[in-house]
C-alpha cells in the first residue's frame, strides 16, 4: 500500500492527511491550530515557528493515531504571499507577513507605473510577495539585509523538511513575477522596483508543481513522527493545488473556494487580457494553458466577524442567526452592503477599498445586516462572473468547495447570484488530496500532472440557480457597483488620524 501525505496550510491552521493512493481515499485527517496577530489597522502576522510547533503536533498524532505506517511521498500546501524573511539556516528575523496583511499598499501602487513584459501577468497586488519585500526593504532596512531568504510559507516549510532552499513554480509565477517562458526572475524588474537584490533573496532553483525536492531529513522524520524519510515532492498554493483533485484544468471548468477569503481559478487555452483579473499566467501549475485568478479578500472572516465579535454570539448562536437570515428574500432588507472589509482583490484590485453598510434604518435587525453581509459576499463573487463574460470567457462549469458549504445561506446565495449550476464537493479537502496527487507525481506513481488529475479528480453534488433570485441578484449587482463607484472613493480615504500625520511629514 503506498502512502502519500499531504500538509495544508491554512490561516488557521495545518492539517495533515493520509492519502491511500490504491484506494484513492484519505485515511486520516488530523489538524493543529496557529494564531494571527493584527498588530495595526490592515496588518496581520504570524510566527513562523508555530506552523512548525503544530505541524509536528498533527503529524505525530497522525501517525499515532494510524500505526506509523511507511509513507512514500510528501507535499506541502500553504497559503500564498504569507512572506517570511529568514536566516540561510532557516530561522525566522520576524513575524511572517499574513497573505491578507495589506500594509504595503503604496508600494503595490507604485509598481503599477512601472512597464515592464512580465507586470501584464505577475501583476502589482498589494498581497503579492514583491511589494511586501519593498516595504521590508523601506521600512525594515536592518532586517532586510539581514535575511538571506525572503521567500513564502512553502517554501519555508520545504526547507525544514528537506534542507533545501527551493521554490514553487506555481508560488513564482503568481506571485513573484517569474518568467516561465525564459526561465528566470526579472532582474530588472526588481531594479527598477527599488530592489535590485532581491533574486539573490529568492530560492534559486524553482521546481515545478510535483517535482521531486529530496528526502525529508532524519531531523524533520522525528519531529513529525515518521519512519523512514520519504520523498518531499513540491507544492504550492493552497487553492491552486486543490484544482488537480477537483479536476478544474479544462477550458471552461472554474474551481471555487469559499472559506474566510474566496479563490476563483480557471485555465484559458490561449492568453486573453482580462482587466481587473490576476494572469494570465502561462505554465503556472500545469504545462500548456494559461491560469486566470479571481478572488475576494474577505469573506467568511467578515460573517464570522459581524456575528461573533459584533454580536457576541457562539457557534450555536451564529448558525441560528443563519435560519433567521435565510427566511429573507434576496434585497428584501433594503440594505446594501460592501464587502471590502481588507479591500478588493478582484475586480478593482484596490488595497484601499474598505466595507460599507448602506440604508440603515432603526427598524433593521440584527438578520437583516448578517442577510445583507451574506448577499454581499455574493455579489462580490458575481463581479468576478461578469468580469470573466466581459473578457469572452464562459464559466461553463463550477466545482466548489471550502467553508462556506457549512453556510447554507451564503452557498446558496453564491449559486443565485452568480447564476451558474455547482459542483459541490461534500469535504474541504481538495487541498490535501491536490498535495496528495503531487506527492504521486513525486515519487514516480504518476508521470505528470494530467495523469494525477485523471486520478484523483473528486466529484461534488450538483446545485443550480433559482431563476427568479438570480434576477433579482442581477439587479442588487448593478446597484452593487454603482456603490463601490461612488462610495469607494470616499471609505479608500485613510483615517482622519493617518491623513493629519501625512500631511505633518510633508
Amino acid at each position: 500500500m503506498s502512502l502519500l501525505l499531504g500538509l495544508d496550510f491554512g490561516t488557521g491552521s495545518v492539517r495533515a492527511g493520509l492519502y491511500d493512493a490504491a484506494t484513492h481515499k484519505l485515511v486520516r485527517v488530523t489538524e493543529a491550530r496557529y494564531p494571527t496577530v493584527y498588530p495595526r489597522l490592515g496588518w496581520a502576522e504570524q510566527a513562523p515557528l508555530t506552523w512548525w510547533q503544530a505541524l509536528g503536533e498533527a503529524c505525530r498524532e497522525l501517525m499515532a493515531s494510524t500505526g506509523h505506517p511507511r509513507i512514500a511521498g510528501i507535499c506541502v500546501a500553504t497559503t500564498s504571499s504569507t512572506v517570511v524573511a529568514a536566516r540561510e539556516d532557516g530561522v525566522p528575523l520576524r513575524p511572517a507577513l499574513l497573505w491578507m496583511d495589506c500594509r504595503a499598499g503604496m508600494e503595490a501602487n507604485d509598481t503599477r507605473s512601472v512597464r515592464h513584459p512580465m507586470m501584464s501577468t505577475g501583476g502589482d497586488a498589494v498581497e503579492w510577495l514583491v511589494p511586501k519585500a519593498i516595504w521590508l526593504a523601506h521600512n525594515e532596512p536592518e532586517v532586510y539585509r539581514e535575511a538571506a531568504r525572503i521567500c513564502e510559507a512553502v517554501d519555508l516549510v520545504n526547507y525544514w523538511l528537506t534542507g533545501k532552499w527551493v521554490a514553487s513554480q506555481l508560488n513564482a509565477t503568481c506571485k513573484w513575477n517569474y518568467d516561465t517562458v525564459q526561465q528566470r526572475f526579472p532582474i530588472d524588474l526588481y531594479e527598477r522596483l527599488g530592489v535590485p537584490d532581491l533574486a539573490d533573496k529568492l530560492p534559486a532553483e524553482v521546481i515545478r508543481v510535483g517535482g521531486r525536492i529530496g528526502p525529508l531529513t532524519a531531523e524533520a522524520a522525528q519531529h513529525l513522527g515518521i519512519a523512514g524519510q520519504p520523498v518531499v515532492a513540491q507544492g504550492g498554493i493552497d487553492a491552486h493545488m486543490a484544482m488537480l483533485s477537483a479536476g478544474a484544468t479544462g477550458p471552461g471548468d472554474l474551481l471555487f473556494i469559499g472559506g474566510t477569503s474566496i479563490v476563483q481559478l480557471m485555465h484559458i487555452p490561449e492568453w486573453v487580457d482580462v482587466p481587473g483579473m490576476w494572469g494570465p499566467y502561462p505554465n503556472a501549475l500545469i504545462d500548456g494553458p494559461w491560469l486566470i485568478e479571481g478572488g475576494q479578500v474577505s469573506a467568511g472572516s467578515i460573517l464570522h466577524w459581524l456575528a461573533h465579535q459584533m454580536f457576541g454570539l457562539d457557534d450555536a448562536g451564529h448558525q441560528a442567526l443563519i435560519a433567521e437570515a435565510s427566511e429573507l428574500r434576496p434585497g428584501e432588507t433594503g440594505l446594501l452592503v460592501l464587502d471590502y472589509w481588507m479591500g478588493n482583490r478582484t475586480p478593482y484590485r484596490s488595497s484601499e477599498l474598505r466595507g460599507a453598510i448602506l440604508g440603515l434604518s432603526l427598524n433593521h435587525q440584527r438578520k437583516d445586516v448578517y442577510r445583507a453581509s451574506v448577499e454581499a459576499i455574493a455579489l462580490g463573487s458575481a463581479n468576478v462572473f461578469h468580469t470573466l463574460r466581459a473578457a469572452g470567457i464562459d464559466v461553463k462549469r463550477v466545482i466548489a468547495a471550502g467553508g462556506f458549504q457549512k453556510n447554507p445561506l451564503w452557498l446558496r446565495a453564491t449559486i443565485d447570484a452568480t447564476g451558474v449550476p455547482f459542483e459541490v464537493v461534500a469535504h474541504d479537502n481538495l487541498t490535501l488530496i491536490g498535495a496528495a496527487a503531487a506527492a504521486a507525481c513525486g515519487v514516480g506513481e504518476c508521470a505528470q500532472l494530467r495523469e494525477a488529475v485523471a486520478s484523483f479528480a473528486t466529484r461534488g453534488e450538483r446545485i443550480d440557480p433559482d431563476p427568479q433570485a438570480h434576477e433579482q441578484y442581477q439587479i442588487l449587482l448593478e446597484r452593487y457597483r454603482e456603490a463601490t463607484d461612488t462610495v469607494g472613493p470616499i471609505v479608500s480615504r485613510p483615517p482622519i488620524a493617518a491623513a493629519n500625520a501625512m500631511r505633518s511629514a510633508a
